[in-house]
């Protein structure tokens, strides 16, 4: 005979998944934001501001062991199974994206401290690393949004978007290594500004990741295979 979970009892588990929700939800967004601010810091040279991206980054790792700490909790004590099954498997894995997405923003950050404006802006791609970040900042923001939406269309959007992301790193790494050849002097600010270009790349390919787990989220598919 299958086992039926008592009616109070489910109660108190459906509070505790909706309670997961939120908290990838607001690590979600801490993480965004933090996106934002180290472009923001990168863009007007505010190294005040990129210090606080890579101050806040502690609270986001903190975020993260809270959560695998919630997952593995309710499977060792409810054991679920199909839909509840995959809605813990998901968080479990997109906590890690997301943490990584903050590690990212905070590695830009590191850069901005020791990176002169001036200088960086004679490379040429300040306005291209804008746009790029624009870019991947929609991706983790609209990811995180078809997550708690749980909606398939965004996370496919998202997922197709990737393509842009990719063929922005793609132009300004030719950008800068024309710039190296020409200037080599300056190696290695244009080698700096490549780095902040390839963490923003690494951010898309995250998004991309926390897309594909709403799609088995919803599915139980992931990257065209059936898990559960």
């Amino acid at each position: 005979m299958a086992f039926t979970m008592p009616y109070s009892s489910r109660k108190v588990y459906d509070a505790e998944l909706m309670q997961l929700d939120t908290m990838l939800a607001r690590m979600g967004h801490a993480a965004g934001g933090a996106i934002e601010s180290a472009m923001t810091a990168l863009r007007n040279g505010d190294i005040e501001l990129a210090r606080s991206v890579i101050a806040r980054d502690s609270e986001i790792d903190a975020a993260e062991h809270e959560i695998e700490h919630r997952c593995l909790t309710l499977f060792l004590r409810q054991q679920p199974v199909a839909g509840d099954l995959r809605k813990v498997s998901t968080a479990l894995k997109m906590v890690t994206d997301i943490e990584r997405i903050a590690d990212q923003a905070s590695d830009i950050a590191e850069i901005t401290l020791h990176l002169h404006p001036e200088g960086a802006r004679t490379v040429g791609v300040m306005d291209d690393l804008d746009k790029m970040g624009e870019v991947a900042l929609r991706m983790v923001k609209d990811a995180i949004g078809a997550y708690v939406q749980v909606d398939l269309s965004m996370a496919a959007q998202v997922i197709a978007k990737d393509d842009d992301c990719d063929a922005m790193f793609s132009k300004i790494s030719t950008e800068i290594a024309q710039y190296i050849a020409a200037h080599p002097a300056e190696a290695e600010t244009a080698l700096d500004l490549f780095m902040i270009s390839k963490y923003l790349e690494r951010l898309g390919d995250h998004a991309v990741n926390v897309a594909e787990w709403v799609e088995f989220l919803k599915t139980g598919v992931h990257k065209s295979r059936k898990i559960v």
